[in-house]
C-alpha cells in the first residue's frame, strides 16, 4: 500500500513557519510536499498537481479567527477532490468547528502544536486507506467488467450480486451448464440454490424441454415418492393413475430441494434412475424409462449425514459429479446493498442510516430474509425514504471505548475496511458506525497491520 514515499501531500497555510515544519518532517520521511500561503493557491495547486493528501488550516488571515475561510476551503476541495482525504489543523478556538467538518467529510483534525509521531501516524493511515479504496474500486470495475461479460454470453436469470464468490459461482454454473450430469448445489436456506439451478438449466443443452421443481421439505414423507415416481390404480386408497415427476421430465431437467429429507427407500430408488433411467410407479411392476437431468439442492450436511447412516454414500457420490456451495450472505457482504436495492420497489430510496443497519446485520435468513425485510419496510414506511427504524433489524448499540475490548477484537480487517470504504476513510465516522472510539478503532488498524509502522 502507498505509505509517505512517493505520496504527494499539499500544506494549505497562511503561515511560513508551519509550511516548513510541514515540509521538513514529510520529506524527511520520503513524501513529495507542496504548500500554499492561501485557499486560492491551494485550489491552484490542486488543479495542477496530483494530490495525495490535503493539510489545511481553519484560518488564513491574522484578524481571522472564526474558521469560516477553513469551512469554506473544505468544502470546496470535497466538492471538486472528493476522493482526497483532508486533515484540518485547529485551535481550540475552533475545535467545535473542526468536529464538525469531521462529520460532513474531513479525515481528521490535528490541534495545534502537533505532536510529530501522531501526525505521521495519521498521514500513513489516511494515504494508505486512500490507496486501498483506489485498489477496491478498480476491482470492483473489474468485477463489473466481468459480470457484464458473462451476462452478454449467457442467460444469468436476472441474479444480482457484487462479491467475487458468487461471480465464481455463476461462472461455475454456466460453464458446466451444458455437461449432461447432475448438479449438487448446497448452502444454508434462502441463500439462493434455486436461482442456481436456473441458471444451470437456462443454459443447458436441454433448455426449452421440461423442467419440472419439487420442494421434498414441503411434502409429507409418504408423498415424497409418489410425487417423485408417480403411482398405478389402487397403489393408494382411492388413487387413481398419476404420472410422477420424473416420468413428466422426460427429456428435461429436475430439480430436487431439501434432498436431505428423502427416505431410504426413495435415496435407493432415485439411486436407480440416476443410473440406469429405470423405475416404476408406486403399485405398479411395469418398468418404465426416462432420460432427466438432476439437479439437486440442500442446506443439510450430507457427508454428516453419510457417517450417521442417514444417507446413502453411493447416492451422494453420483449426485456429486459437480458441485456449487454457495456461501451465506453474511460471507458475502458485498451483495448485501445490491440485493437489497433490487429489491425495493419502485419510487422507494434509503436514507444511510438504513444501508448502514444493512450492513451490519449478520442476516440469518440470507437473501429470503433481506428480501422479506425490504418488502416489509416499503409497505410500512410512511414515506420513500427507508430508514432504519423501518428495517426494525435489531439495534446494535454504539458503546465507545478508550481500550480495546474483546468485542473489539472480534473486529476483522475485512470489516474494517469495509466499514471504512462506507465512511469514505473518514475514520471518526468508520469509529462510529463499528461503535468504537476514533483511538480505539486506530489501534485495531494497528494491530491488523492497517497502517504502516513509524
Amino acid at each position: 500500500m502507498t505509505s509517505l514515499p512517493n505520496a504527494t501531500v499539499l500544506v494549505i497555510d497562511d503561515n511560513e513557519a508551519v509550511r516548513t515544519a510541514f515540509d521538513v518532517l514529510l520529506s524527511i520521511h520520503g513524501a513529495r510536499v507542496l504548500t500554499a500561503a492561501s485557499p486560492a493557491d491551494g485550489l491552484t495547486r490542486l488543479g495542477h498537481d496530483a494530490v495525495d493528501l490535503v493539510i489545511q488550516d481553519m484560518n488564513f488571515r491574522r484578524e481571522a479567527t472564526s474558521g469560516e475561510e477553513g469551512v469554506a476551503l473544505f468544502h470546496t476541495i470535497r466538492t471538486k477532490y472528493p476522493d482526497v482525504p483532508i486533515i484540518l489543523l485547529t485551535a481550540w478556538t475552533h475545535l467545535e468547528t473542526a468536529v464538525e467538518l469531521v462529520k460532513a467529510g474531513a479525515a481528521d483534525y490535528i490541534a495545534k502544536p502537533w505532536d510529530d509521531a501522531r501526525l505521521l501516524t495519521t498521514v500513513r493511515n489516511l494515504l494508505d486507506l486512500r490507496s486501498a479504496r483506489a485498489e477496491a474500486q478498480a476491482l470492483r470495475a473489474q468485477r463489473r467488467q466481468a459480470r457484464e461479460t458473462l451476462a452478454g454470453q449467457f442467460d444469468l436469470r436476472g441474479i444480482v450480486y457484487e462479491s467475487e464468490a458468487m461471480h465464481t459461482m455463476v461462472s461455475t454454473a454456466t460453464h458446466i451448464a451444458h455437461a449432461d450430469v447432475p448438479v449438487l448445489i448446497t448452502g444454508p436456506n434462502g441463500a439462493g440454490k434455486e436461482v442456481l439451478a436456473d441458471i444451470v438449466q437456462a443454459n443447458s443443452s436441454v433448455r426449452g424441454k421440461p423442467y419440472l421443481k419439487v420442494n421434498l421439505g414441503a411434502l409429507p414423507n409418504e408423498l415424497i415418492e409418489a410425487e417423485l415416481f408417480g403411482t398405478e390404480t389402487g397403489a393408494f386408497t382411492g388413487a387413481r393413475a398419476r404420472t410422477g415427476r420424473f416420468e413428466a421430465a422426460d427429456g428435461g431437467t429436475l430439480f430436487l430441494d431439501e434432498l436431505g429429507n428423502l427416505s431410504g427407500g426413495g435415496q435407493a430408488k432415485l439411486l436407480r434412475v440416476l443410473q440406469t433411467g429405470e423405475f416404476e410407479r408406486l403399485g405398479s411392476n411395469t418398468t418404465r424409462r426416462t432420460r432427466v437431468r438432476v439437479i439437486a439442492a440442500t442446506n443439510s450436511n450430507l457427508r454428516l449425514a453419510i457417517r450417521e447412516g442417514r444417507f446413502r454414500e453411493d447416492l451422494f457420490y453420483r449426485l456429486n459429479v459437480i458441485e456449487l456451495e454457495i456461501p451465506p450472505l453474511a460471507d458475502r457482504r458485498e451483495d448485501i446493498e445490491a440485493l437489497a436495492r433490487h429489491f425495493l420497489e419502485p419510487g422507494f430510496v434509503f436514507a444511510q442510516d438504513a444501508v448502514d443497519a444493512l450492513s451490519r446485520h449478520p442476516w440469518p435468513g440470507n437473501v429470503r430474509e433481506l428480501q422479506n425485510t425490504i418488502r416489509r419496510a416499503c409497505l410500512l414506511s410512511s414515506n420513500k425514504t427507508i430508514a432504519a427504524a423501518a428495517l426494525a433489524l435489531p439495534v446494535i448499540a454504539a458503546q465507545p471505548a478508550t481500550e480495546e475490548t474483546p468485542e473489539d477484537t472480534r473486529l476483522d480487517r475485512g470489516t474494517i475496511e469495509q466499514a471504512l470504504g462506507r465512511a469514505q476513510g473518514v475514520v471518526a465516522q468508520a469509529a462510529r458506525e463499528l461503535g468504537l472510539s476514533r483511538q480505539a478503532l486506530y489501534r485495531r488498524m494497528e494491530k491488523l497491520g492497517l497502517k504502516a509502522q513509524s
